[in-house]
Protein backbone atom coordinates (compact mmCIF):
# COMPACT_ATOMS: atom_id res chain seq x y z
CA UNK A 1 0.00 0.00 0.00
CA UNK A 2 1.46 3.38 -1.12
CA UNK A 3 0.76 6.25 1.56
CA UNK A 4 1.06 9.87 0.72
CA UNK A 5 3.57 11.75 2.91
CA UNK A 6 2.29 16.02 2.55
CA UNK A 7 4.31 18.94 3.14
CA UNK A 8 1.55 20.52 5.51
CA UNK A 9 3.22 23.37 5.88
CA UNK A 10 2.46 24.81 2.70
CA UNK A 11 -1.02 23.03 2.70
CA UNK A 12 -2.07 25.21 5.81
CA UNK A 13 -0.58 28.26 5.06
CA UNK A 14 -2.72 27.82 1.74
CA UNK A 15 -6.00 27.35 3.27
CA UNK A 16 -5.64 30.29 5.82
CA UNK A 17 -4.10 32.69 3.32
CA UNK A 18 -7.18 32.04 1.31
CA UNK A 19 -9.82 33.31 4.00
CA UNK A 20 -7.64 35.96 5.42
CA UNK A 21 -9.83 39.42 4.72
CA UNK A 22 -8.80 42.77 5.49
CA UNK A 23 -11.18 44.94 6.78
CA UNK A 24 -11.69 48.82 7.49
CA UNK A 25 -13.34 49.90 9.98
CA UNK A 26 -12.91 53.69 9.28
CA UNK A 27 -10.50 56.09 7.76
CA UNK A 28 -7.68 54.93 9.16
CA UNK A 29 -8.77 52.15 10.57
CA UNK A 30 -7.87 48.53 9.11
CA UNK A 31 -7.40 45.27 10.91
CA UNK A 32 -7.10 41.29 9.43
CA UNK A 33 -9.65 38.81 9.90
CA UNK A 34 -9.90 35.67 9.31
CA UNK A 35 -12.94 32.67 8.37
CA UNK A 36 -11.15 29.56 9.98
CA UNK A 37 -14.16 27.46 8.87
CA UNK A 38 -13.03 28.85 5.39
CA UNK A 39 -9.75 27.78 5.90
CA UNK A 40 -10.64 24.12 7.12
CA UNK A 41 -12.87 23.90 3.52
CA UNK A 42 -9.83 24.88 1.74
CA UNK A 43 -7.74 23.00 3.38
CA UNK A 44 -9.73 19.78 3.06
CA UNK A 45 -9.96 20.79 -0.61
CA UNK A 46 -6.47 20.69 -1.23
CA UNK A 47 -6.16 17.84 0.23
CA UNK A 48 -8.95 15.95 -1.75
CA UNK A 49 -7.26 17.61 -4.87
CA UNK A 50 -3.40 15.82 -3.82
CA UNK A 51 -5.35 12.48 -3.38
CA UNK A 52 -7.06 13.05 -6.87
CA UNK A 53 -4.28 13.63 -8.82
CA UNK A 54 -2.22 11.26 -7.50
CA UNK A 55 -5.02 8.62 -7.09
CA UNK A 56 -3.98 7.58 -3.51
CA UNK A 57 -6.53 8.08 -0.92
CA UNK A 58 -3.91 7.45 2.14
CA UNK A 59 -1.86 10.09 3.50
CA UNK A 60 0.19 11.09 6.45
CA UNK A 61 0.76 15.19 6.96
CA UNK A 62 3.79 16.34 7.83
CA UNK A 63 4.33 19.40 10.38
CA UNK A 64 7.31 21.49 11.43
CA UNK A 65 7.95 21.83 14.88
CA UNK A 66 8.17 25.08 17.00
CA UNK A 67 12.39 23.78 17.79
CA UNK A 68 14.58 23.31 15.38
CA UNK A 69 17.60 21.51 16.02
CA UNK A 70 19.00 23.16 12.91
CA UNK A 71 19.19 26.99 15.29
CA UNK A 72 20.71 25.44 18.02
CA UNK A 73 24.01 24.47 15.69
CA UNK A 74 23.20 27.80 13.82
CA UNK A 75 21.45 30.21 15.72
CA UNK A 76 21.25 32.72 12.04
CA UNK A 77 19.32 29.67 10.86
CA UNK A 78 15.66 31.01 9.24
CA UNK A 79 16.40 34.54 11.09
CA UNK A 80 16.29 36.40 7.66
CA UNK A 81 12.13 35.49 7.81
CA UNK A 82 10.71 38.21 9.25
CA UNK A 83 7.43 38.08 7.65
CA UNK A 84 4.02 36.87 9.72
CA UNK A 85 1.98 33.64 9.20
CA UNK A 86 -1.54 33.95 8.35
CA UNK A 87 -4.32 34.85 10.88
CA UNK A 88 -5.40 31.43 12.08
CA UNK A 89 -2.16 29.25 11.24
CA UNK A 90 -1.49 28.01 14.39
CA UNK A 91 -5.03 27.13 14.89
CA UNK A 92 -5.63 25.40 11.57
CA UNK A 93 -2.34 23.62 12.18
CA UNK A 94 -3.52 22.67 15.74
CA UNK A 95 -6.48 21.30 14.11
CA UNK A 96 -5.14 19.34 11.14
CA UNK A 97 -3.03 17.49 13.99
CA UNK A 98 -5.89 16.22 15.90
CA UNK A 99 -7.89 15.75 12.91
CA UNK A 100 -6.02 14.01 10.25
CA UNK A 101 -3.05 11.40 10.21
CA UNK A 102 -0.02 13.43 11.09
CA UNK A 103 3.67 13.50 12.16
CA UNK A 104 5.62 16.02 14.37
CA UNK A 105 8.79 15.57 16.29
CA UNK A 106 9.93 18.24 18.42
CA UNK A 107 13.46 19.94 16.74
CA UNK A 108 12.61 18.91 13.36
CA UNK A 109 11.05 20.41 10.56
CA UNK A 110 8.03 18.89 8.11
CA UNK A 111 10.62 18.38 5.57
CA UNK A 112 12.70 16.44 7.84
CA UNK A 113 9.77 14.42 8.46
CA UNK A 114 9.14 13.58 5.16
CA UNK A 115 12.52 12.37 4.60
CA UNK A 116 12.58 10.36 7.71
CA UNK A 117 9.25 8.69 6.99
CA UNK A 118 10.22 8.16 2.92
CA UNK A 119 13.72 6.38 3.46
CA UNK A 120 11.77 4.29 6.89
CA UNK A 121 9.07 2.73 4.39
CA UNK A 122 11.20 2.57 0.92
CA UNK A 123 8.73 2.08 -1.76
CA UNK A 124 5.56 2.68 0.41
CA UNK A 125 5.33 6.26 0.13
CA UNK A 126 5.15 8.97 -2.49
CA UNK A 127 6.20 13.19 -1.35
CA UNK A 128 3.29 15.54 -1.79
CA UNK A 129 5.37 19.36 -1.73
CA UNK A 130 6.16 22.20 -3.79
CA UNK A 131 9.78 22.26 -2.42
CA UNK A 132 12.77 21.62 -4.69
CA UNK A 133 14.86 20.49 -1.65
CA UNK A 134 13.01 16.98 -1.60
CA UNK A 135 15.09 16.35 -4.43
CA UNK A 136 17.34 15.33 -2.00
CA UNK A 137 15.24 12.17 -0.42
CA UNK A 138 15.25 9.05 -2.51
CA UNK A 139 12.52 7.95 -4.01
CA UNK A 140 9.26 9.53 -4.81
CA UNK A 141 8.14 12.88 -5.20
CA UNK A 142 5.09 14.47 -6.78
CA UNK A 143 6.30 17.87 -6.86
CA UNK A 144 3.25 20.78 -6.41
CA UNK A 145 3.57 23.37 -9.03
CA UNK A 146 1.58 26.80 -8.48
CA UNK A 147 1.17 26.96 -12.58
CA UNK A 148 -0.34 23.47 -12.31
CA UNK A 149 2.29 21.58 -14.20
CA UNK A 150 2.37 19.41 -11.46
CA UNK A 151 5.31 16.61 -11.59
CA UNK A 152 5.71 12.81 -10.35
CA UNK A 153 9.13 11.81 -10.52
CA UNK A 154 11.45 9.41 -9.00
CA UNK A 155 15.02 10.27 -7.53
CA UNK A 156 17.48 7.90 -7.15
CA UNK A 157 19.83 7.71 -4.25
CA UNK A 158 22.72 9.41 -6.59
CA UNK A 159 20.28 12.23 -7.66
CA UNK A 160 19.45 12.59 -3.89
CA UNK A 161 23.27 12.90 -3.36
CA UNK A 162 24.16 15.12 -6.18
CA UNK A 163 20.86 17.54 -4.68
CA UNK A 164 22.42 17.67 -1.70
CA UNK A 165 25.93 17.99 -2.42
CA UNK A 166 24.63 21.27 -4.50
CA UNK A 167 22.82 22.37 -1.46
CA UNK A 168 25.80 22.02 1.37
CA UNK A 169 27.95 24.14 -1.64
CA UNK A 170 25.61 26.99 -2.50
CA UNK A 171 23.41 27.28 0.65
CA UNK A 172 20.00 28.89 0.91
CA UNK A 173 19.26 32.55 0.94
CA UNK A 174 15.36 31.73 2.40
CA UNK A 175 16.36 29.27 5.03
CA UNK A 176 19.23 31.92 5.94
CA UNK A 177 22.59 29.67 5.62
CA UNK A 178 25.13 30.61 2.61
CA UNK A 179 26.91 28.14 2.09
CA UNK A 180 30.47 28.38 0.42
CA UNK A 181 31.35 31.85 -0.67
CA UNK A 182 31.22 32.94 -4.74
CA UNK A 183 29.35 29.15 -5.20
CA UNK A 184 26.00 29.60 -7.26
CA UNK A 185 24.22 26.45 -8.92
CA UNK A 186 26.31 26.67 -12.05
CA UNK A 187 29.97 26.98 -10.13
CA UNK A 188 28.26 24.07 -8.13
CA UNK A 189 27.80 21.91 -11.09
CA UNK A 190 31.06 22.26 -12.34
CA UNK A 191 32.98 21.74 -9.61
CA UNK A 192 30.87 18.23 -9.30
CA UNK A 193 31.44 17.33 -12.44
CA UNK A 194 35.13 17.67 -12.52
CA UNK A 195 36.30 16.83 -8.89
CA UNK A 196 33.22 14.19 -8.42
CA UNK A 197 29.60 14.19 -6.46
CA UNK A 198 31.38 13.37 -2.98
CA UNK A 199 31.79 14.92 -0.03
CA UNK A 200 36.06 15.82 -0.32
CA UNK A 201 34.77 18.03 -3.46
CA UNK A 202 32.73 20.25 -1.20
CA UNK A 203 35.28 20.39 1.93
CA UNK A 204 37.85 21.23 -0.95
CA UNK A 205 36.02 24.29 -2.32
CA UNK A 206 35.34 25.64 1.87
CA UNK A 207 39.45 25.39 2.03
CA UNK A 208 40.00 27.05 -1.32
CA UNK A 209 37.50 30.09 0.02
CA UNK A 210 39.41 30.40 3.68
CA UNK A 211 36.87 28.03 5.20
CA UNK A 212 37.27 25.14 7.59
CA UNK A 213 36.47 21.53 7.24
CA UNK A 214 34.28 22.60 10.35
CA UNK A 215 32.69 25.46 8.56
CA UNK A 216 31.99 22.58 5.36
CA UNK A 217 29.91 20.12 7.75
CA UNK A 218 27.43 22.91 9.62
CA UNK A 219 26.34 24.17 6.33
CA UNK A 220 25.99 20.51 5.06
CA UNK A 221 23.97 19.82 8.32
CA UNK A 222 21.68 22.75 7.30
CA UNK A 223 21.15 21.19 3.57
CA UNK A 224 20.76 17.64 5.12
CA UNK A 225 16.69 16.95 4.75
CA UNK A 226 17.02 14.19 7.90
CA UNK A 227 16.58 10.33 6.53
CA UNK A 228 15.71 7.39 8.77
CA UNK A 229 19.11 6.90 9.92
CA UNK A 230 19.42 10.44 10.85
CA UNK A 231 16.95 10.31 13.46
CA UNK A 232 17.02 8.19 16.55
CA UNK A 233 12.91 6.67 16.91
CA UNK A 234 13.62 4.95 20.44
CA UNK A 235 14.86 8.30 22.15
CA UNK A 236 13.47 10.54 19.66
CA UNK A 237 16.76 12.27 18.49
CA UNK A 238 18.95 14.25 15.83
CA UNK A 239 21.67 12.18 14.82
CA UNK A 240 23.51 14.36 13.13
CA UNK A 241 24.59 14.09 9.62
CA UNK A 242 28.67 12.72 9.12
CA UNK A 243 30.23 12.65 5.80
Amino acid sequence: MTILLIDADILAYQATSSAEQEIQWDADTWTVDTDLGEAKRHFNRILDDYKKLTGIDKYKLCFSHKNLFRKEIYPQYKANRKGRKPVGYSAIKEWALEEFPSFMKDSLEGDDCLGILATKFTNQTIIVSMDKDMKTIPGKFFRISPSGNHEMLTITQEEANYYFLTQALTGDSSDGYPGCPGIGPKRAEELLKKHGAVWKTVEDAYLKAGLTAEDALVQARLAKILQADNWDFDKEEVILWKP
